[in-house]
């Protein structure tokens, strides 16, 4: 299976990720790295759901589950946003369940990703937006060679106070 590693498969959405799903989202630690402000609720994921059968070039973006092999269960999320397929560059989110973090999923399900999207999507680059006090993705993505390109100045305004937003990009050759 392409998006499968050793540890974890990349999948898309199915009617019964609707639980998880409203979890993730509705957790408010999540929801300065996703840009959330309000919760979502069951039936605008449920329509979100249905609608994820679009594909990437009308929709725009991209939105595996990420899954541990051994047993599937669901261990947290890995997007592609942002998709721009006449500058062939997209933008990549993540987002693994507090009780999985530390445990190499989201690692791997980058690796899988990166390799989707050069060899799938023809994709010339990848990007991420990480604000600098994100040590735990700032490692995850210069491991896979992400350089850090640019900081937006004050770019996020979260619990009252401005933040900067740093740009790492990977681009292919």
């Amino acid at each position: 299976m392409f998006l499968e590693g050793k540890k974890v498969r990349l999948r898309a959405l199915e009617p019964e990720d609707l639980e998880f799903l409203y979890t993730l989202e509705n957790d408010t630690e999540f929801w300065e790295v996703s840009h959330t402000q309000t919760p979502f609720s069951k039936f605008v994921l449920k329509q979100y759901i249905e609608n994820s059968h679009l594909d990437i070039y009308e929709a725009k973006q991209l939105r595996f589950i990420i899954e541990e092999t051994t047993n599937n269960n669901s261990v947290g999320m890995i997007d592609l946003f942002d998709f721009n397929p006449q500058h062939q560059r997209a933008g990549i989110g993540i987002v693994i369940n507090h009780k999985f973090q530390q445990e190499g999923f989201a690692s791997e399900a980058l690796e899988i990703l990166i390799s989707y999207c050069f060899q799938k999507l023809n994709l010339h680059q990848l990007f991420a937006n990480i604000t600098p006090d994100n040590k735990k993705s700032i490692a995850l993505f210069t491991r896979y060679d992400f350089l850090k390109t640019g900081d937006k100045k004050d770019w996020l305004f979260v619990n009252g106070n401005y933040k900067n937003e740093l740009t790492f990009q990977l681009i292919h050759e």
